[in-house]
């Protein structure tokens, strides 16, 4: 099932297809086929319009990952409204902004979650953001009689759907801005990921990440493409969720490089096998250091497929089960099907094959812009390329390496040190579980290279002398040593698993 032009159209056909496949099922054993799921996005819809929520109102919604939220994704497209899911990690400054920025008429959140009261928070915002109103939501929606909806029109095709996502960025190195989608731009990146896959009705993916997130719903699209099901996870816990996935049987262990770390963790403390019916650990949204692929391989038997993309263009690649070793852990996959890659030199030129370049992507996953349409310009080039920010080049294969951002350059002496080729490295280092590399300000050599370092468990320290060491033997220059390392009992990370960098070099940089 590879075309429908919405989300909602897409739930009808896989609806018609296999009424009875499993869709969701979560840590309480509840499940929900798809017949069930259109059902309760039926009802959850004439609810939410009974209360005169109609087409063009924004509804943001803050939520766990939770069946319910996916339910309510399916009921507000129902209703025709722009939607702006946003992360339970989101405090006041950011709600405030964001809410702000989109002119939300509806918020929805949980009454609390993980301790924090998200009441309060909401009618705080509320007050503040002059017609908006609050909807708490309880792992129960909404309901209404569905025959009072109004019909389903005809949907548009792609080229001339309006937008119906707002997605605030991650916010790891600036401000949040807000990425305007529509379905068919989130429905490529489904396809891309569903092809490069090969996802099949008996897969069962973990959906352990933010539901917020732009994976969320990508994944819900992919769920309805292939007619998989999801294991939908509240709150990952490195013990807890591995034993759930493999009750539920998952085939497709994601989501990404801190997850990844956690079920070779598990594995290696028992002696049955976690994941018996795993075929594949799909990852992205941070970068994986090579020789992760290799402990997955050797603990599992299974390939990492990783892939890259970001919220302005989720899924531009992913790797496939045909991929050898080597590809798998140096670079993130070929382009998916309709994806274009750019690689542009410092002086604004293409790059010769196999140079490096920052990466530039033309796609039908591409936003619709920013909501802020001044910051178009400046993110999209003449050609109408997205300009990325990540630096990387193609392997002989065609293949995407990524080996740093533009902003993660680390200025040393007028040499450029690259913190991803660094952090690959430290990650070798046997007493070192996870790095980021930072720069921080130097009077005299501009920026000095600081490496903040994760122990592994048992490690009760490194020095500077080991860690220079470790780097020396593996053939890195002088220029690209840290003068400087720190352990922290835990890198702070987003949601996605990305490290928040500028949350360090505020930390270390005095």
């Amino acid at each position: 099932m590879r075309y429908a032009r919405t989300l909602w159209e897409l739930l009808e056909r896989r609806v018609d297809a296999t009424p009875d496949g499993l869709m969701f099922v979560d840590e309480d054993m509840r499940t929900l086929t798809f017949a069930e799921f259109w059902s309760e996005a039926e009802r959850a819809a004439a609810g939410l319009a009974s209360s005169g929520l109609g087409p063009g109102d924004v509804v943001s919604w803050q939520l766990p990952t939770w069946i319910e939220t996916m339910v309510l994704v399916a009921a507000l497209r129902r209703v025709d409204v722009v939607q702006n899911p946003l992360l339970t990690t989101l405090r006041e400054r950011e709600l405030d902004q964001i809410c702000s920025q989109v002119g939300t008429d509806l918020l929805v959140a949980p009454s609390s979650f993980r301790g924090f009261d998200h009441e309060a928070l909401a009618r705080d915002i509320a007050q503040r953001v002059g017609g908006m109103r609050v909807l708490l939501v309880d792992r129960a929606l909404p309901q209404g009689d569905p025959t009072t909806l109004a019909e389903v029109e005809d949907p548009l095709e792609p080229d001339d759907q309006g937008v119906h996502w707002l997605y605030p960025t991650s916010g790891t190195t600036a401000e949040p801005k807000i990425v305007r989608h529509a379905d068919a731009t989130l429905l490529a990146a489904a396809r891309g990921m569903t092809q490069r896959l090969g996802l099949i009705a008996h897969d069962r993916n973990s959906l352990v990440f933010p539901a917020g997130h732009v994976g969320g719903v990508v994944w819900l699209m992919s769920s309805l493409l292939s007619g998989c099901a999801n294991i939908v996870i509240e709150s990952f816990d490195a013990d807890e969720t591995p034993e759930v996935l493999g009750r539920e049987g998952v085939t497709l262990a994601g989501a990404g490089t801190v997850f990844h770390q956690a079920y070779v963790a598990r594995q290696r403390q028992v002696l049955h096998p976690i994941f018996p019916d795993v075929r594949a650990f799909p990852g992205g949204g941070a970068p994986k250091p090579p020789s992760l692929v290799e402990e997955v391989r050797a603990v599992f038997d299974v390939p990492v497929l990783s892939g890259y993309g970001l919220t302005e263009a989720p899924i531009l690649t992913m790797a496939s089960l045909s991929d050898p070793d080597d590809a798998l852990a140096q670079t993130e996959g070929a382009p998916v099907p309709g994806v274009e890659v750019r690689l542009v030199g410092s002086d604004a030129r293409i790059v010769d094959p196999g140079g490096e370049g920052e990466i530039r992507v033309r796609a039908p996953q591409l936003m619709r812009g920013y909501l802020d349409r001044s910051l178009d310009a400046e993110a999209i080039d003449d050609d109408g390329f997205f300009r990325t920010g990540d630096l990387g080049r193609l392997d002989e294969r065609g293949e995407l390496v990524v080996t740093g951002r533009l902003k993660d350059m680390i200025v040393r002496k007028g040499e450029n040190v690259s913190a991803k080729e660094l952090e690959d490295l430290l990650h070798e280092h046997d007493k070192i579980d996870q790095a980021a590399v930072i720069g921080l300000p130097d009077p005299d050599t501009g920026e000095r290279v600081c490496a903040v370092v994760q122990l592994r468990d048992g490690c009760d320290g490194v020095t500077l002398d080991e860690v220079v060491i470790h780097l020396r033997d593996r053939g890195l220059m002088s220029q690209k040593l840290p003068e400087r390392v720190e352990v922290v009992t835990e890198l702070p990370r987003n949601p996605s698993g990305k490290v928040l960098k500028h949350v360090l070099r505020d930390e270390f940089k005095g």
